[in-house]
């Protein structure tokens, strides 16, 4: 579980620092316009999930990690991420875009939470070593 919360951690301050990075950059998050430097943000949760699987996988199950394993480690890991990711929208929405509503910032939490779940499946396919049984 510490593998767990460190990477969820790491991943929702990232992707709460996104939002006031991009918000210093010139761009607002809110609204129907995406730029296209937005889709840059899918790294973060990509990249932090593979690397949490990754560490659990070497460091506490010896190299030998099944697809079920992997799977509940990678939702572990997104649900703390999703915890602090989601504080950091609220105090996004409420104190630095405080003419937008939340509504403009829940369609882009489902987008998350989308990517999250796509991501944890393929982090989990790609990280598992015991094929030949699902567990």
């Amino acid at each position: 579980m510490k593998n767990a919360v460190a990477s969820g951690l790491i991943i929702g301050i990232l992707s709460g620092l996104w939002l006031f990075i991009m918000r210093w950059a010139g761009y607002t998050m809110f609204g129907d316009n995406v730029a296209p430097i937005e889709y840059i943000s899918i790294l973060i949760p990509i990249i932090g999930l593979f690397l949490g699987v990754w560490s659990y996988r070497e460091h506490q199950l010896g190299g030998q990690m099944g697809f079920l394993e992997a799977l509940v480690q990678s939702l572990k890991i997104l649900f703390i991420a999703g915890i602090v990711a989601v504080a950091c929208g609220i105090i996004y929405t409420n104190y630095v875009e405080v003419q937008h509503n939340a509504r403009d910032f829940s369609g882009r939490l489902f987008g998350a939470l989308l990517i999250g779940v796509l991501s944890s499946l393929a982090v989990s396919l790609l990280l598992m070593t015991r094929g030949s049984k699902v567990d």
